[in-house]
């Protein structure tokens, strides 16, 4: 597989995006406006309102990673050497 600079540019510019990074703003988080650092006491939101926003988000429980694994069916012994 062949790599140029245009497509590793291109990819960088991508992920970069993907992030909300930029090397002199972000944007929130929830409403994607630009916000800065500096002199925001609610960064990396931009504003009291997009804060309490996510706030509400991981109390609902929206930013939970789903269990995968299923648990044993009650038929199945627990294991095979029952002493």
């Amino acid at each position: 597989m062949r790599h140029t600079w245009e497509w590793n540019h291109t990819t960088l510019n991508l992920v970069m995006d993907r992030c909300a990074v930029s090397a002199s703003f972000l944007k929130c988080p929830i409403c994607k406006k630009r916000t800065e650092k500096e002199g925001n006491a609610f960064f990396p939101f931009c504003s009291e309102r997009c804060r309490l926003a996510d706030l509400g988000k991981w109390l609902d429980g929206a930013y939970a990673i789903p269990d995968t694994q299923t648990p044993p069916s009650p038929e199945e012994p627990e294991s095979e050497n029952n002493y």
